[in-house]
């Protein structure tokens, strides 16, 4: 009877043990830090940008019409803001903060959020720490989508991040083609994204000749360089199921990322099958890249930067760099606009400029400091 006891306590601690480990890593202090850090950016980041615009508004009336409770637990302003539907009546500092500041930041924190996880998941994929959505040219195929519908449509769709999708994939692929050759190789595939990046870019240029209204132009010259200036509701509703998308299926094959880093071998040796793995998995990082792409354009190195930073902080465990990039993502983009925005006011400098201006430096930082720059 003692010896069934015992048994039956050693299965309840066994089992006690593994539902520990399964959510252990949650509260591993070098990733509670950095969530934790990155939030405090993304909120100051955000209370400084509600507070500058057009409208003379001081620090503390726009800190007030942020937390304004008549607007926080409104379900009619939150209908409107989420679902398109009327805007309630509220104070005019308020409907300027909520209405047009505010949007911008979470606009700016979706597409770090999704920049960051698509370039964790290439560099799992091609086991690549040189991978991106923009170095691998996914991002010059979505943007060539996104450009040949604003020239041909002359305007944006509900379905755009789908359009850039397409874009983003076919780019993908083109790459993958020819950096194969009995394999693939991390050198070869970032020369490969290089070469159609530029050849794309190339395109999205020809595509100004054809574009008759000079509003098209300026909305294609914001696309490619990454702005988000004018962003409002619309752009939320645009991207925010597409990143709850991204977020869920990141999460779930965060596992699969961890054996593709072992090595092709030992990863078959488990059961796994490679190549569909790493395409479902492909599949979910053009998806992120192109969502943000259809509301923010063509922004660089956040993809690069973003899964370095993380990796260095909290170690190369996917579970743990998918979360990581969830919140160091947002921070970069929101502290990059905020700079973009203040730089040069009242000039506001596309914000894809001040993270390729961060983004330069840290790939040469990388290169220098790294030996053996290429797989993980």
């Amino acid at each position: 009877m003692s010896g069934e006891r015992s048994h039956v306590e050693t299965d309840r601690t066994a089992t006690s043990t593994r539902n520990e480990t399964r959510i252990g890593w949650l509260f591993d202090p070098a990733l509670l830090s950095v969530v934790l850090g990155s939030l405090a950016v993304v909120v100051a980041g955000g209370l400084i940008q509600v507070s500058f615009g057009a409208y003379s508004m001081t620090f503390l009336e726009a800190w007030r019409a942020v937390f304004n409770p008549n607007v926080v637990f409104n379900p009619q302003a939150w209908d409107a803001f989420l679902l398109g539907e009327a805007m309630p009546e509220m104070s005019q500092e308020s409907l300027i903060v909520w209405n047009i500041r505010l949007p911008r930041v979470v606009v700016g924190a979706l597409v770090g959020m999704n920049l960051g996880v698509s370039g964790a998941i290439f560099q799992a994929v091609t086991r690549n720490e040189l991978a991106s959505p923009f170095i691998l040219g996914v991002s010059s195929g979505a943007g060539l989508m996104i450009l040949l519908t604003l020239v041909v449509f002359g305007s944006l769709t509900a379905f755009l991040p789908l359009i850039a999708a397409l874009g983003g994939a076919g780019a993908f692929l083109i790459v993958y083609v020819i950096a194969w050759k009995n394999g693939t190789s991390p050198v070869r595939l970032v020369l490969a994204g290089v070469i159609v990046g530029t050849i794309f870019g190339s395109l999205q240029t020809a595509l100004f000749f054809f574009a008759d209204d000079i509003g098209i132009v300026q909305s294609a010259i914001a696309w490619t360089t990454g702005s988000l200036t004018g962003t409002d509701w619309e752009q939320v509703r645009l991207v925010l199921p597409w990143t709850v998308v991204v977020v869920l299926l990141s999460v779930a094959g965060s596992r699969q990322m961890n054996v593709l880093l072992l090595g092709e071998r030992t990863a078959k040796s488990l059961g796994m099958s490679i190549e569909k793995v790493r395409f479902a998995l492909s599949g979910v990082a053009v998806l992120a890249a192109a969502a943000s792409i259809a509301v923010a354009g063509i922004v660089g190195f956040v993809g690069l930067i973003v899964p370095h930073m993380v990796r260095n902080l909290v170690g190369s465990d996917s579970k743990k760099l998918i979360v990581g990039c969830l919140f160091v993502g947002p921070a970069l983009m929101v502290g990059a606009d905020v700079g973009a925005r203040l730089a040069l006011s009242p000039t506001q400098v596309p914000v894809g400029i001040v993270t390729g201006l961060l983004g330069g430096p840290y790939f040469l930082y990388l290169m220098r400091k790294q030996e053996n720059m290429g797989e993980i």
